[in-house]
């Protein structure tokens, strides 16, 4: 470098002496070009008031290359210093954030320091959802790197949101040469960690069983979690934690990334040889390529970070905050949710405008906000093989039409849902007959059926205009106030009309971009409707679809025992607001369990409330019992979608799944959870309490007195319970 970067008195970044430092009220991220131009990573942690380099320490390591303009310093390699962003081919071989095919058929890729900018506000992505904030809550760092022989830009974008504690990241990719390049992988984020002993948590799953917190040490070489399904998915998580050993939900060190992308992703964990670590996040590689011709650039998804030296509940609490406020969008984004009933377990297809209204006509009676209409209300769709493409009412199962039911749902006091399912077509449908072009196959050969169904090309304009026009209609000619949005496959066979050949791998982005073109469309014409994402449930539960909708329907599991784990590995990223919730019917339709409906209640109430069954079944005394939750409920509902979560237990390793909600004012405090199995001849379980100040609060009911420190380091004794599953509520306010 012929010269040191200016200094400047920016609130949030600074710069001086080469060295990058953005702040937020608790954190620290610092990097330094050094004289070779390289952007070393040196910080992301607690404020130090210092420059950390010092801290870089490198021995001369066998089989790690030098950059020629080292000379004889063989203590100077790429492949074992911090990077911010690693490339390929310049000898760096741990795992690359970005990989490049140049018109010669070289991949190599030598990113040195050029430029800085800096602006007020937070950046924007074009056709991507990402965290928004007013001018004066965040600013914006772009530095620019480039391979000076390829004339190949990469732009890395740095988001500063000082009082949330968080920073963003993403990357633009500019050909600035004359000739094509393809990419062949652009992760939005990455790191290197050069010390500390830590362990990573991933969130794994499948259909009817998501985010399972899986807590594990690194181990020397490469991790991974990722999906390659055309979905963020059931089995994979696009969120991550590293924490150092011995870190709690109350103590230690720990980070988490979270990419706003619902399509394929990937997140590469790698402890090298000299036990440092480097974590890359973004779109999957696999199945990736993107050709850029001169003057065309590539925009990656966000990555949003936060870190905390206060255990994992500190850091939670700061990325539900984030996505409360900074992701979600609408009318409904911190506004109170409607109760509803959804009559899918209830009915499935078998229903007609009689069963609906009778249902309807019970839920009003116990004071339930909204009755949605699932599965089957469109086209010929009477069972999983048929109708879906097709979104005109079936007016053999509705005879006076959407209209006539809306009405008379309306005067009954009730607001009115409908799901659908935009991406897919059913091959037994008036769509696929008249546009089978439409759907996802490759050409010679037979697509792959789930659940009996084809994908539609959501990256074929003419797909998503169709899409928006018939839906549109029906939001418009109908009083709709909620809509479902659900998926449910996986996506393969990937091929589009619309791609050349060369152009094929560009497919499962271009796809994504056209679901979220589309729901950009929809959720601004229609910004009164709550959109509520599903996929199978919860196979697409991730921050970019939070972006559009602002809850997502939480697991096609609606057993309340497996949903206590569920809802606890969901809670690390994702707050209680995002999460769609029932209660459904006994035995349960996934596990043939039976709990109480007190139970049901009490876990469906740690996210957006509602129900899944058909009321008229119910007892006398188990209608008294939803009537009672649903008054509970809506006053509880503003402590638990905007107050401090808490996770009291791990229900993986504790008899329990118990969970706290704390007001921001911390005046207000609720307990809440479920112990598994009851055990004889033993103590009542005593739990701490998290998150109160010093004073007394009472246990609202029994007019027990405890002080805040004492329920903290002390606990509370939980009630005694007897049987399996039983859930208890203990509800406190400061005096």
């Amino acid at each position: 470098m012929k010269k040191s970067l200016g200094g400047n008195e920016n609130m949030a970044i600074k710069v001086e002496n080469n060295v990058f430092s953005l702040e937020t009220d608790n954190t620290l991220y610092q990097m330094k070009v050094d004289e070779f131009g390289i952007l070393n990573h040196l910080w992301y942690g607690a404020k130090t008031d210092c420059c950390m380099d010092y801290l870089l320490d490198y021995p001369d390591v066998g089989f790690s290359g030098n950059i020629y303009e080292a000379g004889d310093n063989r203590k100077y390699s790429l492949n074992t210093r911090p990077l911010e962003y690693g490339a390929e081919g310049v000898g760096d071989f741990r795992v690359p954030a970005v990989s490049v095919t140049h018109a010669d058929g070289s991949t190599a890729l030598d990113l040195r320091f050029q430029s800085y900018k800096i602006k007020k506000g937070k950046y924007k992505i074009p056709g991507l959802p990402a965290v928004y904030a007013k001018e004066n809550q965040a600013e914006t760092l772009e530095i620019t790197l480039k391979d000076t022989v390829t004339e190949t830009q990469v732009i890395l974008l740095y988001g500063v949101i000082s009082d949330a504690d968080v920073i963003t990241r993403s990357v633009i990719v500019k050909n600035q040469g004359k000739t094509p390049i393809v990419l062949n992988k652009v992760h939005s984020f990455a790191m290197d960690i050069p010390y500390g002993d830590w362990e990573w948590v991933h969130f794994h799953g499948r259909h009817n069983m998501e985010r399972q917190a899986e807590r594990v040490p690194l181990i020397h070489g490469i991790q991974e979690s990722s999906s390659t399904r055309g979905n963020s998915s059931h089995q994979q998580n696009p969120t991550a934690l590293l924490c150092e050993r011995g870190c709690t939900e109350t103590t230690g060190f720990c980070m988490g990334m979270a990419l706003m992308y619902s399509g394929s992703f990937q997140t590469q964990i790698q402890l090298d040889e000299l036990d440092q670590v480097r974590a890359v996040m973004g779109i999957n590689e696999d199945n990736f390529a993107w050709t850029l011709k001169e003057g065309e650039s590539f925009y990656a998804p966000e990555v949003i970070l936060s870190c905390s030296d206060e255990g994992m509940g500190e850091l939670s609490q700061r990325f539900h905050h984030i996505i409360r406020n900074h992701v979600c969008r609408g009318q409904y984004k911190l506004s109170s949710r409607p109760v509803l009933i959804n009559n899918w377990e209830a009915t499935y297809f078998d229903f007609n405008e009689e069963k609906i209204e009778k249902i309807a006509r019970q839920a009003a009676e116990l004071g339930i906000d909204m009755m949605v209409l699932d599965d089957g209300w469109f086209g010929k769709r009477n069972s999983d093989t048929s109708g879906l493409g097709d979104w005109f009412v079936n007016e053999e199962k509705l005879r006076g039409g959407l209209n006539t039911l809306v009405k008379k749902i309306n005067d009954m006091g009730m607001k009115f849902g409908l799901w659908f399912e935009p991406e897919m077509v059913s091959e037994d449908s008036e769509l696929y007959r008249t546009h089978p072009d439409w759907a996802i196959r490759i050409p010679g050969r037979n697509p792959s059926r789930s659940r009996y169904q084809l994908v539609l090309d959501m990256a074929n304009p003419e797909v998503t205009e169709y899409l928006y026009e018939v839906i549109s209609k029906i939001l418009r000619e109908n009083h709709i106030e909620y809509v479902k949005w659900d998926m449910n496959r996986s996506v393969c066979d990937w091929y589009s009309k619309t791609l050349s050949k060369e152009g094929q791998k560009e497919m499962p982005h271009r796809y994504i971009l056209g679901l979220y073109q589309l729901l950009e469309r929809l959720t601004g014409e229609f910004p009164h409707i709550l959109f509520e994402g599903c996929s199978g449930g919860g196979g697409r539960f991730d921050a970019g679809m939070l972006y559009y909708c602002p809850q997502i329907w939480c697991s096609d599991d609606t057993d309340a025992h497996e949903r206590t784990f569920i809802q606890y590995g969901t809670s690390f990223f994702y707050p209680v607001s995002a999460v769609g919730s029932h209660v459904s019917a006994v035995p349960n339709h996934q596990t043939g369990r039976s709990t109480s409906i007190e139970t049901r209640g009490t876990v469906a109430m740690a996210g957006s409330f509602g129900y899944e069954l058909d009321l008229n079944t119910l007892s006398e005394e188990e209608k008294r019992e939803v009537a009672k939750q649903i008054r509970t409920y809506k006053e509880y509902q503003p402590l638990i979608h905007n107050g401090l979560y808490y996770r009291l237990s791990n229900p993986h390793k504790e008899n329990m799944a118990v969970w706290e909600f704390v007001s921001q004012d911390r005046k207000e405090v609720l307990v809440q959870g479920v112990v598994f199995r009851a055990k004889p001849n033993t103590l009542r379980i005593r739990i701490r309490l998290a998150g109160l100040e010093e004073g007394m609060y009472e246990v609202l009911g029994t007019g027990e007195t405890y002080t805040g420190k004492a329920l903290m380091t002390g606990g509370i004794l939980l009630p005694k319970v007897i049987g399996d599953d039983v859930s208890f509520e203990i509800h406190l306010k400061k005096k």
